[in-house]
């Protein structure tokens, strides 16, 4: 039994902020006071907020095929540092994990090699290709929690159909990527001012709004359920408002550099700042993060993306895209909270409760016989980021030379103490 005393207890299921004391044991949440004396034995807290594990969906590790830019062991020493007790992982591998062999030898080595919870999903398409459905019945049975092709967005209407029809008799939950693939091809920067005077191949966010409503045709057609893993501008928050209004049975996801960073940081080609879709305009981002707020956004992700130093230490147009986020999306994530956009309940309703209801977990909750997935954290601890510090092996983070405020203290997985600050 472990008891954790003089907590602000950060409950997003009820919207509280309070200082009470919890108790773990056999890897569920035990007691929760707000009240009652804690045993001598208790840990002090020290006032320090105590919150459920981050669920971060989309997290991409790098086996098979490029366990040099992140393994299952590096991930999740990541993870526990920053607050992640639950990776949801993408199956943009080499190979695509697109068959359930694939799939239950990712199982073995993220259970051998990783201290947080791993879910897999698994491709929705063979090789992410866009051609032939795979075997989603065969997948969700051997434990896939979502369907995705990522990135490689299927163009073919009625092959996306069919996987709709489909995964709406198993109510499997598909992830969506809602940007035009022709319009976005190339692209390396949102069509405006900036990317002119920077002379950098541009996208316009329409590309985003054109492909939500491809989808949500689609998606009105079948009655699938339907996850946009990140959606990025004002014009994609408004299709998709109108799409919940009308009952559609769809959530969405913003990364947390969207609701961070803006088009101005692409000053100088800072190569680490690429990202897929590329910053937008501050009024997208502030846009972003009232969403979140409001509920139009249900989820926050780090959408972790390890490259290495070759793929990123090139021109800005030839470079990869992504980023590192999983140790920095606490203390990125407080910028909306000391910026006055949510308060921590809210917050860590997207970080954590919204992500649990999506994939139809326990997790998620500040509540008795909940799993003890716990992190103690500092909201306002200041330090200043040192990439070569990250656990990853990948460095390849925006925020490098930041100040910033939000430390992990403690992560706890199933009631066991994995990370200490």
């Amino acid at each position: 039994m472990t008891t954790l005393t003089n907590a602000r207890l950060i409950d997003p299921e009820n919207g509280t902020d309070a200082i009470g004391t919890v108790t773990l044991g056999d890897g569920k949440i035990k007691t929760i006071n707000y009240d009652t004396p804690p045993p001598q034995d208790a840990i002090d807290c020290a006032g320090k907020c105590l919150a459920p594990g981050i669920i971060d969906i989309g997290v991409k590790i790098c086996e098979p095929g490029e366990r040099h830019k992140e393994s299952f062991a590096s991930a999740g020493a990541a993870a526990a540092a920053g607050g992640v007790t639950t990776m949801v992982i993408r199956p943009d591998t080499e190979p695509a994990i697109d068959t359930p062999e694939l799939l239950e030898f990712v199982h073995r080595r993220a259970v051998a090699d990783s201290m947080v919870n791993v879910l897999p999903m698994a491709a929705l398409t063979l090789g992410r290709a866009g051609r032939e459905m795979a075997e989603i019945g065969f997948l969700s049975d051997a434990g896939a929690v979502a369907f995705t092709d990522c990135d490689a967005v299927i163009t073919d209407n009625k092959v996306f159909a069919r996987c709709l029809t489909y995964a709406k008799g198993l109510d499997a939950l598909i992830i969506s990527h809602a940007q035009e693939p022709m319009l976005s091809s190339g692209a390396s920067a949102t069509s405006g001012a900036l990317a002119t005077k920077l002379g950098l191949p541009s996208v316009s966010t329409i590309a985003e709004r054109m492909q939500l409503q491809r989808d949500l045709a689609l998606i009105e057609m079948t009655g699938a359920r339907v996850h946009f893993d990140q959606l990025s501008s004002r014009v994609g928050l408004n299709v998709l408002a109108r799409a919940k209004a009308k009952g559609l049975r769809v959530t969405a996801g913003a990364s947390i550099h969207h609701l961070t960073l803006n088009e101005m940081d692409l000053e100088g080609y800072p190569t680490f700042f690429k990202l897929k879709p590329p910053l937008r305009a501050e009024d997208d981002r502030v846009a972003l993060a009232s969403a979140v707020a409001s509920g139009v956004i249900d989820v926050i992700s780090s959408m972790h993306t390890p490259q290495d130093e070759e793929s990123k230490r090139l021109p800005f147009e030839a470079a990869a895209s992504g980023a590192v986020a999983m140790e920095t999306l606490l203390p990125a994530a407080m910028q909306l909270v000391h910026g006055g956009y949510l308060d921590l309940p809210t917050l860590w309703r997207a970080l954590s409760l919204n992500p649990a209801k999506l994939l139809g977990l326990d997790a998620g909750r500040l509540a008795i016989g909940a799993p003890a997935d716990l992190i103690l954290f500092d909201p306002d601890k200041p330090f200043v980021l040192d990439r070569t510090l990250l656990k990853s092996k990948s460095k390849n983070t925006p925020y490098d030379g930041r100040r910033m405020q939000g430390q992990v203290l403690r992560s706890y997985v199933a009631g066991q103490e994995i990370y200490r600050g």
